[in-house]
């Protein structure tokens, strides 16, 4: 039996919810994130700035960036060419953080690969692209927005610890820009550049040294230049030196402060010192105490330069300062007087004849013997020094004063000595007759080509030719009769040998029968010493009779006990 089923009968209700769906939620959170971006990138942006370079090297807008520190604080938005079409004008959009360092004592320069100052930079945006560097040169300063970029980097940031010196020298030589400085051979800084305002007179260079280094300065410390390579000759050979590869490049400047005076004087930055072409010329600007001193010369002084050292017995006491030539209306004459100064510090314990004087001490050494003279200093270049020697036998001389200076005498020089002495042999040889001296000889040439000629000298020679022909033919005469007594030689020589030999034995035996060994000579011994023991009786018996006579007739006195 089928069942029946009822219909089912659903109601549905339909009514509106008062919450919010939770997928609102995601462009909500959209809208804020994106809201607060731009608010966080308008927060952020700096001012728009505009840089002016020569050209747009490897630079793209939109691309290449504003770099403080390896810091991107910038964008460059637009490049354009300037109103005279000679230079590039860059826009760029910087943010918060370079507000700072946007004032009129900012720097801009582009990053690329360069060499300069003897180095290679930038070789990290052969990858990632040239962008701008920005350095604020000092503190402080008035907020810019337009600023004029540096064609080359700047040397030094106002990051770096040192100080800055002027150096002033009469030329500046193979110095550039980047030239290194050295103390002890350490590179401790650099040249920044020059002044152009006192070139008439000198070169100003400026020069930085870094900490700690630039403590080194004091008020005497020399400076000079060590551009170039110096070659020397002497008792070890030829000797090169540079200072290094990079200044015999760039030129450099070496410094030194004396040994003792580290403790002197500190120096402020910016202070001035004299740059000196050589390292002698810094060493010799120490001796602070010159005695200027004139010389007239009567040989040549070619080879004679300012500068030139002046020597005693070898070691230098001073330079030549100057030289030139002069009239003089006393004698009507041209003279050359040679100025040169002594620096008394280089000898060791002057102090104790300081208080006599340069001038006292100068005339007793010329009373003593004590000359200039030009020496030779190199006989390859041909260069001049002057010499002060003690010249045994001098003639008298005294000092005088040419207004401060000391006039010294001298004395011919080496060269000119044997140039004198080469003259005074061709003055002899010259002297001589020579002319009479050949007459003679010809002379005599010609009695013995005269006497050869002769007919005496043909007798002569005729006379000797016959006797020795005579001589000849007496000495074949006697090798021929010679011939039999030289045939009877040998036997005669045998004999004699014979003889020899026989004498020879006799005195053998008569050794062996007579010697010292033989019973002969032993019986001859004890023969003579009884002779001479009886010899000895006699004189004593002679000598007995001799002082008592009568004792021949009394006999011998016997003597009581």
């Amino acid at each position: 039996m089928d069942s029946v089923h009822p219909e089912a009968v659903v109601k549905a209700k339909v009514g509106r919810s008062r919450r919010v769906s939770a997928i609102w939620a995601i462009p909500i959170v959209t809208v804020l994130i994106s809201a607060y971006l731009v608010w966080h990138s308008y927060a952020q942006r700096g001012p728009t700035i505009t840089i002016t370079f020569r050209a747009a090297d490897g630079l793209t807008a939109g691309q290449s960036q504003l770099r403080y520190r390896d810091v991107t604080i910038g964008t460059v938005e637009a490049i354009a060419l300037a109103d005279d079409l000679q230079r590039v004008t860059l826009t760029v959009r910087t943010t918060r953080a370079a507000e700072p360092l946007l004032t009129e004592h900012a720097r801009f320069w582009v990053v690329k690969p360069r060499l300069f100052a003897g180095s290679i930079s930038g070789l990290d945006t052969l990858l990632s692209g040239s962008y701008i560097q920005v350095s604020p040169s000092a503190p402080g300063g008035a907020a810019r927005r337009d600023f004029v970029g540096l064609e080359v980097p700047p040397l030094l940031t106002s990051e770096d610890p040192g100080r800055t010196f002027r150096l002033r020298a009469e030329r500046i030589g193979s110095i550039n820009v980047g030239s290194p400085i050295f103390y002890r051979d350490l590179e401790v800084g650099q040249v920044l550049g020059w002044d152009l305002a006192d070139m008439a007179e000198y070169v100003t260079i400026h020069g930085f040294i870094r900490a700690p280094f630039d403590r080194y300065v004091r008020e005497n410390t020399r400076f000079w230049n060590a551009s170039g390579v110096s070659v020397k000759l002497g008792a070890e050979g030829v000797q090169l030196q540079f200072e290094s590869l990079r200044a015999l490049l760039l030129g450099g400047i070496a410094f030194e402060t004396p040994e003792g005076r580290l403790t002197g004087p500190a120096v402020a930055s910016n202070a001035v010192f004299d740059l000196f072409d050589t390292k002698q010329a810094a060493d010799d600007a120490s001796f602070t105490h010159r005695v200027p001193v004139v010389s007239y010369f009567t040989d040549s002084i070619g080879g004679l330069a300012r500068g030139a050292p002046v020597v005693f017995q070898g070691l230098r006491i001073g330079q030549v300062v100057d030289f030139e030539l002069r009239y003089d209306a006393a004698t009507n004459r041209l003279r050359i007087p040679v100025r040169y100064e002594i620096e008394p510090q280089r000898i060791a314990t002057v102090e104790e004849a300081a208080d006599r004087g340069p001038v006292e001490n100068a005339r007793l050494l010329v009373r003593q013997g004590l000359r200039a003279r030009l020496a030779s200093a190199n006989l390859l270049t041909g260069q001049q020094q002057i010499s002060l020697d003690f010249v045994p036998d001098a003639a008298a001389a005294d000092i005088t004063m040419e207004g401060e200076a000391i006039v010294f005498p001298t004395v011919p020089g080496q060269i000119a000595s044997l140039i004198d002495q080469v003259n005074a042999v061709m003055a002899r040889i010259d002297a001589l007759p020579l002319q009479q001296i050949g007459e003679n000889l010809n002379s005599t040439i010609a009695g013995v080509d005269a006497l050869v000629r002769g007919p005496e000298l043909a007798a002569s020679l005729a006379s000797l030719q016959a006797t020795l022909a005579a001589a000849e033919d007496t000495v074949r005469r006697i090798d021929a009769a010679a011939a039999p007594t030289l045939r009877a030689l040998p036997p005669l020589v045998n004999n004699l040998n014979s003889a020899v030999t026989q004498a020879g034995r006799l005195i053998a035996s008569a050794n062996r029968g007579y010697g010292d060994e033989s019973q002969f000579r032993r019986d001859l011994d004890r023969m003579l010493e009884q002779i001479t023991v009886a010899a000895r009786s006699l004189r004593s018996l002679a000598d007995t009779l001799n002082r008592n006579p009568e004792a021949l007739v009394r006999g011998r006195a016997t003597q009581g006990p």
